[in-house]
């Protein structure tokens, strides 16, 4: 197995939902988060949670909660930054971390496998997750080696886009399929809750 540190990327607002806290939204009977983690954990040595705001709420879940190091919610580079940091200080033997947005239940069992695999073939120093022609960029495997060209990048540049980010360094995508279903669906408006109840149950058909 590849040595890999998983940061969950909960940090956003919400706003397409209200407000609500997205990773809660229970799918067949758990949280998305909770699906997240269950999905994650063989694939990792650990997992952190970046979420801002009162971190008691994600107390439940057993994980460490990494606020954003970055003033005025930065975005997802902000989440990966955190992530980084908190590698660095208490896994200092594990080079690489695993970024997976909070709202995205139905993770491949093999991201990391596959993500390693296309970053060893190509030399590079990013690998990121496609499905559909679409590339997720939040959904990448980055050394943690580069956190402070990140906060560079943040704090002094004010660059907020992870594809910006990402586009500095040799970078390589890993692309799944999107059938049965695509397994970076996630939960950003109300009518995704259904349609991801419909992919819970053709996840789990015989």
């Amino acid at each position: 197995m590849t040595q890999c540190f998983g940061i969950i990327l909960a940090g956003g607002q919400a706003r397409r939902m209200g407000g609500a806290d997205k990773p809660l939204i229970e799918i067949g009977g758990a949280s998305i988060l909770e699906h997240v983690i269950r999905r994650l954990a063989p694939q990792c040595v650990g997992l952190a949670l970046n979420a801002n705001g009162e971190p008691q709420r994600f107390a439940a879940f057993g994980l460490p909660i990494l606020a954003d190091g970055v003033p005025g919610f930065a975005g997802p580079l902000a989440g990966v930054l955190a992530g980084l940091d908190h590698v660095a200080a208490a896994h200092p033997d594990v080079g690489l971390a695993l970024s997976v947005p909070a709202d995205t239940p139905f993770v491949p069992p093999d991201l990391v496998a596959r993500l390693a695999a296309a970053r060893a073939a190509a030399g590079a120093a990013i690998a990121v997750a496609s499905s559909g022609e679409r590339v997720h960029h939040a959904v990448a495997l980055w050394p943690v080696a580069l956190r402070e060209e990140l906060r560079h990048a943040l704090v002094q540049e004010d660059l907020r886009k992870v594809s910006a980010f990402i586009e500095r360094y040799p970078n390589v995508t890993a692309e799944w399929p999107v059938s049965p279903f695509d397994p970076f669906f996630n939960v950003n408006r109300p009518e995704d809750v259904d349609m991801a109840e419909a992919i819970e149950t053709l996840a789990h058909a015989p």
